[in-house]
């Protein structure tokens, strides 16, 4: 396999839209919402895939179809394990075809029953891989500042049927890893981490995500800052476990013609690899891209009424992947759903995560065990918080265009309709 430099490392500098240069100075009444054209042509997504290197990709490509080698922990395979340990400072990291998969095959490795303690506050895949694995998830608010599980929440939910709790380091957001690990070792339980949002970050001390509790689990996504077209993986400094992991990833196998557990094909393949490979090459300019946006709306926002930017911790790493904002009706005078509906006629696709919260879809919100629940933190956040566009797709001018058109939001639905 030939070795190949950053061949893209200049800086990632899109071109503005034309629509936003010229819609910097509408009123209102010119918004596409009220009959006006919309701001933007083609619609902006809150993760459009980041790009590295066509042209190390597409040799990369050339290569896998060379050796005829597609699958079965190829070499890029191998060499994408070994760049994640070696950038994680972890021992092992066992790639899968996604994140969902990861995190599932981590769960059935611990031979658990009985329930994991899980914040609502997340993506549905993260709870559904509980349920997938014959587990009963137990809802937990979270710390409104850090959107992470409460530890003190999480105290209050052990029962004698608690086998694990799953943090989520939610916007790259460090967990309160200590205080979980505390409480863990105290009740004897199995403690991991869905690090989907996290690859690349790490907490104030810099100590980089990945080398928590028992294990961790990335996402390679396409939506990720760095992808792999479609893919994710487990993490861990634990070496009985990783064999055993690597193990069910393939099937179940431990050697030739035999088989040791109940696995499954979870592999990741080359050409998966080769992007996951490739990405990395261009990291740097992706975290770049995405700290510059970042600052683009720290200061479009001032401007703008009851908005709070969730802020990244500069002692430590991050890859300020996520635009998160939390939109105070009370003070901006809409709702979070009003901003949200704006945009979409301007062609800006800006989302709600994580609503309503995974307590209230199914097939939790039906099941009697939640019919109860209480999680008003989880709750308010779900109600305001707005995610915007941002990676290497979006121009400092569009995005002073979204700040502006969020203002412009509040004063469309200010005045009072007609009778």
């Amino acid at each position: 396999m030939s070795q190949r430099s950053t061949s893209d490392s200049r800086s990632i500098l899109p071109r503005p839209s034309r629509e936003a240069e010229r819609r910097d100075k509408i009123s209102s009444e010119e918004l596409a919402i009220a009959g006006g054209a919309p701001s933007f042509s083609s619609t902006l997504h809150v993760g459009r895939p980041n790009i590295g290197s066509r042209q190390a990709l597409r040799e990369r490509i050339d290569d896998i179809l060379d050796n005829k080698w597609l699958s079965n922990s190829g070499p890029y395979l191998q060499e994408f394990e070994s760049q994640v340990e070696r950038l994680l400072g972890v021992r092992h990291c066992i790639a899968t075809c996604n994140g969902t998969m990861a995190l599932q095959l981590l769960l059935h490795s611990l031979d658990l029953k009985g329930e994991v303690i899980v914040p609502s506050f997340t993506f549905v895949a993260t709870v559904n891989a509980i349920s997938w694995e014959g587990l009963t998830p137990v809802f937990c608010d979270i710390d409104p500042r850090t959107h992470c599980l409460d530890p003190g929440q999480v105290v209050e939910l052990i029962t004698p049927d608690t086998v694990a709790i799953l943090g989520v380091h939610l916007w790259g957001q460090p967990c309160y890893v200590e205080e979980l690990q505390s409480i863990a070792s105290e009740h004897g339980l199995h403690l991991i981490y869905d690090a989907a949002h996290a690859f690349l970050c790490s907490t104030a001390k810099g100590e980089f995500l990945g080398n928590f509790g028992l294990a961790e689990i990335l996402s390679f996504h396409a939506t990720k800052f760095i992808n792999t077209f479609e893919g994710g993986a487990i993490v861990t400094n634990n070496d009985p476990l990783a064999s055993k992991l690597r193990s069910i990833r393939n099937f179940g196998f431990a050697g030739l013609d035999a088989t040791d557990c109940l696995g499954i094909n979870a592999k990741m393949s080359e050409v998966s690899a080769a992007m996951g490979i490739t990405s990395i090459e261009s990291r740097s300019d992706f975290v770049d891209a995405n700290k510059r946006n970042h600052q683009a709306y720290k200061l479009g926002l001032c401007e703008v009424a009851g908005t709070r930017l969730l802020g990244y911790d500069a002692q430590g790493s991050n890859n300020y992947q996520y635009i998160v904002v939390e939109i105070d009706s009370g003070i901006a005078g809409v709702t979070r759903d009003q901003i949200v509906e704006v945009l979409y006629w301007e062609n800006i696709f800006a989302r709600r995560y994580f609503y309503p919260g995974c307590h209230r879809l199914e097939p939790y919100k039906s099941n009697s065990l939640y019919r109860d629940i209480k999680l008003p933190c989880t709750d308010a956040l779900g109600d305001s918080i707005l995610l915007l566009p941002t990676g290497t797709s979006i121009a400092e001018a569009d995005i002073l265009c979204i700040c502006n058109l969020m203002r412009l939001a509040m004063d469309y639905f200010s005045v009072e309709a007609p009778e």
